[in-house]
């Protein structure tokens, strides 16, 4: 699992598809953050279904984003029904001696979806971070990303995946045209 397109919700969209089962989701909802190591998440049987509707949802806006397009209304009106219930309440726990980001209860599958779905709304709604988001240049790559480098110029989702690709294939490019002329 990869988890370098800048925001939870854009990692979500970034799956080759939604999490197809309920330990592969509960292994995704650990590795995003949204559920601090050691709580519990009592992922039931419906949940990726769920999480495959809003990874579509958010896909398509995604790709509007990117695009510099305008979002469909009803792309809006879903995600903010999404957004709508309160998302799992962060709690200070103590363990190890040290303070740790726990829940004050297990999440729901609305809860978490909910905190996704805000995370969208938050980028899209801000106009100079919704203009930082970026389609891979990847051959073969399509995934949407926040461009947070200094410059603004990154190119890739992800410099070690799609970024190295590009490398090899242009050093081979570069030692096939040179072998070829010699």
């Amino acid at each position: 699992m990869r988890f370098d397109a800048g925001r939870v919700w854009l990692d979500l969209v970034a799956t080759e598809k939604a999490p197809p089962d309920p330990d592969h989701l509960a292994e995704w909802l650990y590795g995003s953050g949204l559920v601090p190591a050691h709580t519990p998440v009592p992922v039931a049987d419906d949940w990726p279904a769920r999480f495959a509707a809003l990874r579509t949802l958010l896909g398509r806006l995604a790709d509007a984003g990117a695009d510099g397009a305008e979002p469909a209304p009803r792309d809006i009106a879903a995600l903010n029904a999404f957004a709508r219930p309160a998302p799992p309440a962060p709690t200070a726990v103590r363990a190890d001696g040290a303070l740790h980001k726990g829940l004050a209860a297990p999440p729901t599958c609305e809860e978490l979806l909910a905190a996704i779905a805000r995370d969208a709304v938050d980028l899209l709604t801000d106009p100079p971070a919704r203009a930082r988001l970026r389609r891979c240049e990847g051959e073969h790559c399509a995934r949407v990303y926040l461009d947070t480098s200094r410059g603004r110029r990154r190119r890739w989702c992800s410099s070690e995946v799609c970024g190295n690709r590009e490398r090899v294939a242009r050093h081979r490019r570069r030692t096939t045209f040179t072998a070829s002329q010699g």
